[in-house]
C-alpha cells in the first residue's frame, strides 16, 4: 500500500482548523456591532445593556437599541474605575469578566492565511522532488520478478505435451542448476533461447516452468513495454534489465512478444533511427555484452519468427531456437487431463474422445472448451460435468454460440437444410473426403447452418485428391440450391471465398495446375511495409496471370460440376436428409449413413433418454451415440458455414 506524504496530511488539517475558526470568527464578526467606548456608556446610563462581559482586548454584551431591538455589540476597553459602579447603578442585570485568549487562536487568525501558503509551498517542493523521481523511474524496466514459492512455482508437470521443447531447455535448467558441470569442459551454455509457434501453444508457461524447475529468480516483461513516446527510454530500460538480471544472478529474463521491439531495422520509407530501433540496438549490445558465466539467459517468445532482425538471431544472441507446435492427438489428451485436474467430470467424459474431436486445438483453445463445459454444467444445475457439456462446449468455441432467438421463415429454413445436406451428402459419397461428424440447421454465431468433417487422424500433408474432393464438399450446398430452387443465395459466400483460396494456392503454391507447372507464383511472406511493397512488383507477367486465372476457374467449374453429378443422381437421398433435417435440426453421421443405406432413423420420441447420475439429476439426450462407435470414429475440423 503506497504511503501518505505526511505533508499532504498535516497541510490538510491545518487547512480544516483555520477555515474553521475564520468562519466562527467572522459569524461571531456579523452578529456584532462595534460601539464606541462613550456610546457604550451611554446606552448603559440609559438603562439599555442588559449583559457586559468584560476581557483585556475587548468588551462585549447585549443591548437594546432606540427601537428596542435587542442587539449583541463589542467596544474596546479603557481605563475606567467607575465602570462597575456605573453598571450597577443602572441595573446591568449580568455582568463578568473573562481571561485573555490563548495564543494560538490570534496567530492562526492573524498569520493563518501565510501559514497555509508556507505548508502549500512545502507540499508543492514535496511533489516536484517525487515527480523529479517518477522521471527518472521512467528509464527502469517494468520487468516484474516472479515468486518462487509454491503457490506460484509452476513445473514441467504443469506443461503438458510440448516434449520436444522441454528436452531442448532441459539443458538450461541443468545449466542454471549446476554450471560448473559445463564450464569444465569448455562448454558454453546459449546466451538467449527463442521461443516460437501459434498463439495459446504455451510459450510463456514453458518459461516459467524452465524457472521452476531451475528455482531461479524469474523477471517477466513485454516487448511492448520497451517502448515508450520519450526517446532513450526503451534502450535505458533494457539497460535496467539486464541490470537487474546480473544481480540475481542466476536467473532467467523472460521478455514475450520481443516481435514489438526486434523487427527488421530500416523497413519501410525514411529513417531507421527511431525509438524502436535503439531500443533494438541495445537489446543486441547487451546480449553481446553479458557473459554466460554470469548465469543470465534471456527467452524470448514470439508467434512471429519471420518479422526478427536477422542481428537478433545470429549465434551469440538467440543461440537457440524452440518451435513449440500446435499439439497433436495424445498431447491434447494430457492438456485435457491437467486442466480437468479442478473440475468435477462425469463418469461418461472421455478425454481421449475430446482429443480426437478437437485437431487444431492448442492448449489455450483445450483450456477454454474445459471451462466453457464446467459454466454449462453449472448453468444447467448439474453436479457434474458431463460428455453433452463437451460436445456443446465444442459446437460453442468452432461454430459460436446457438442463435435460438433467430426466427427464420419456413422457405429460409428449408433452403438451409438442403444447403448442408448438400455437403453432407457430397461429403458422404466421395472417397477422400473426411467424415461427416455432424450436420446442423440450428444457427450458431455468424452461421446459419454448418456441417462438421473430423478427419481420421491429425494430418501434415494433403493429397491434390482430397483439395478437389475438399473443392466439390464446398460447392455441394450451393449446387443443392441451385437444383432444387432454380435459385441461388448468399447463403454460399463463405464456401466461395474458402474455394477459391484453395483453388488459387493449388495453382500459385502448390504446383498442381499442368498448364502452369511446378512454379511458385505466391510473393514471398514479407511484412507488410509501403517501402517494400512499392518496390516488390510481380514476379510474372500478364500472359502468366491470364493463364492462373483461367486454371483457378477451371478447376472450380470441375469441382462444381462433380458436386452437381452427385446431387442429381442422389436426389431421393438428398430429399430424406432434408426431411429428417427439417424434423431434428441436428443429424450426426451415423445418422447419414443410415440414411444413405436406405434404413430409418428411430423416431425422435423415442430417441429421447433421460439419465440419473448418482446424484439424482436428470439429462435429456437429444442425440445419444454408442461409446464404441465414438472411440472408433476419428475426428477433427472443417465446417462449412452459411453467413448472410
Amino acid at each position: 500500500m503506497k504511503k501518505k506524504n505526511p505533508w499532504f496530511v498535516f497541510f490538510w488539517i491545518m487547512l480544516f482548523i483555520i477555515v474553521f475558526m475564520l468562519i466562527n470568527s467572522s459569524k461571531q464578526r456579523g452578529q456584532e456591532v462595534d460601539l464606541e467606548y462613550s456610546q457604550f456608556k451611554q446606552y448603559i446610563k440609559a438603562k439599555s445593556v442588559s449583559k457586559v462581559v468584560v476581557s483585556p482586548d475587548f468588551i462585549r454584551g447585549q443591548f437594546r437599541d432606540t427601537d428596542g431591538v435587542l442587539k449583541k455589540f463589542k467596544t474596546i476597553p479603557m481605563d475606567d474605575p467607575n465602570l462597575i459602579k456605573d453598571m450597577e447603578d443602572n441595573n446591568v442585570l449580568e455582568f463578568s469578566s473573562a481571561q485573555r485568549n490563548g495564543w494560538l487562536a490570534p496567530i492562526l487568525l492573524n498569520w493563518g492565511p501565510i501559514i497555509l501558503l508556507i505548508l502549500f509551498w512545502l507540499w508543492m517542493m514535496k511533489g516536484m522532488a517525487g515527480g523529479s523521481k517518477q522521471a527518472m523511474s521512467f528509464g527502469k524496466a517494468k520487468a516484474k520478478l516472479a515468486g518462487n514459492n509454491a503457490a506460484t512455482k509452476v513445473t514441467f508437470k504443469d506443461v503438458a505435451g510440448c516434449n520436444e521443447a522441454k528436452e531442448e531447455l532441459q539443458e538450461i535448467i541443468e545449466f542454471l542448476k549446476d554450471p560448473a558441470k559445463f564450464q569444465k569442459l569448455g562448454g558454453k551454455i546459449p546466451k538467449g533461447v527463442l521461443l516460437f509457434g501459434s498463439p495459446g501453444t504455451g510459450k510463456t508457461l514453458l518459461a516459467k516452468a524452465v524457472a521452476g524447475e531451475a528455482g531461479v529468480p524469474f523477471f517477466s516483461s513485454s516487448g511492448s513495454e520497451f517502448v515508450e513516446m520519450f526517446v532513450g527510454v526503451g534502450a535505458s530500460r533494457v539497460r535496467d534489465l539486464f541490470d537487474k538480471g546480473r544481480k540475481s544472478a542466476p536467473c532467467l529474463l523472460f521478455v514475450d512478444e520481443i516481435d514489438a521491439v526486434g523487427r527488421h531495422r530500416f523497413a519501410g520509407i525514411g529513417g531507421g533511427h527511431d525509438e524502436r530501433e535503439q531500443t533494438l540496438n541495445q537489446l543486441l549490445v547487451e546480449m553481446d555484452g553479458f557473459d554466460t558465466k554470469e548465469g543470465v539467459i534471456l527467452i524470448a517468445a514470439t508467434n512471429r519468427p519471420d518479422v526478427l532482425d536477422p542481428a537478433l538471431l545470429r549465434p551469440g544472441r538467440f543461440d537457440r531456437q524452440v518451435v513449440v507446435p500446435s499439439p497433436d492427438l495424445k498431447d491434447r489428451e494430457e492438456i485435457l487431463t491437467v486442466h480437468s485436474r479442478k473440475v468435477a467430470l462425469g463418469d461418461d467424459v472421455n478425454l481421449n474422445v475430446i482429443a480426437r474431436r478437437t485437431p487444431g486445438f492448442v492448449g489455450a483453445d483445450l483450456a477454454n472448451l474445459v471451462n466453457e463445459a464446467a459454466l454449462l454444467a453449472a448453468r444447467h444445475g448439474q453436479k457434474s460435468v458431463s460428455m453433452k457439456n463437451m460436445e456443446e462446449a465444442i459446437d460453442r468455441i468452432i461454430a459460436g454460440p446457438q442463435r435460438k432467438s433467430r426466427l427464420m421463415s419456413d422457405k429460409e429454413k428449408k433452403i438451409i437444410a438442403y444447403h448442408e445436406a448438400g455437403h453432407a451428402l457430397v461429403a458422404k459419397l466421395l472417397p477422400f473426403a473426411d467424415p461427416v461428424h455432424k450436420v446442423s440447421i440450428v444457427p450458431r454465431g455468424p452461421a446459419l447452418g454448418y456441417t462438421l468433417q473430423l478427419p481420421e487422424q491429425d494430418k501434415y500433408l494433403t493429397s491434390k485428391t482430397e483439395l478437389l474432393d475438399r473443392l466439390s464438399i464446398l460447392f455441394g450446398g450451393r449446387v443443392a440450391e441451385e437444383v432444387v430452387f432454380s435459385e441461388i443465395t448468399t447463403g454460399a459466400q463463405n464456401d466461395i471465398a474458402k474455394a477459391t483460396e484453395i483453388a488459387t494456392r493449388m495453382v500459385t503454391e502448390f504446383g498442381m495446375s499442368d498448364k502452369v507447372g511446378t512454379i511458385s507464383l505466391q510473393k514471398p511472406n514479407q511484412e507488410v511495409f509501403l517501402g517494400r511493397d512499392i518496390s516488390n512488383s510481380d514476379r510474372h507477367s500478364g500472359k502468366t496471370s491470364e493463364i492462373v486465372d483461367e486454371e483457378i476457374k477451371n478447376i472450380i467449374d470441375g469441382a462444381k460440376e462433380k458436386a452437381g453429378t452427385l446431387i442429381k443422381e442422389n436426389m431421393i437421398t438428398l430429399n430424406k436428409i432434408v426431411d429428417y433435417l427439417l424434423e431434428r435440426e441436428n443429424l450426426t453421421g451415423q445418422d447419414i449413413d443410415k440414411i444413405i443405406k436406405g434404413e430409418q432413423l428411430t423416431p425422435i420420441t423415442e430417441e429421447k433418454n433421460v439419465k440419473e447420475d448418482k446424484n439424482g439429476t436428470s439429462e435429456t439426450l437429444d442425440v445419444l451415440l454408442d461409446k464404441d462407435v465414438i472411440k472408433k470414429e476419428i475426428l477433427g475440423g472443417n465446417i462449412q458455414s452459411e453467413k448472410v
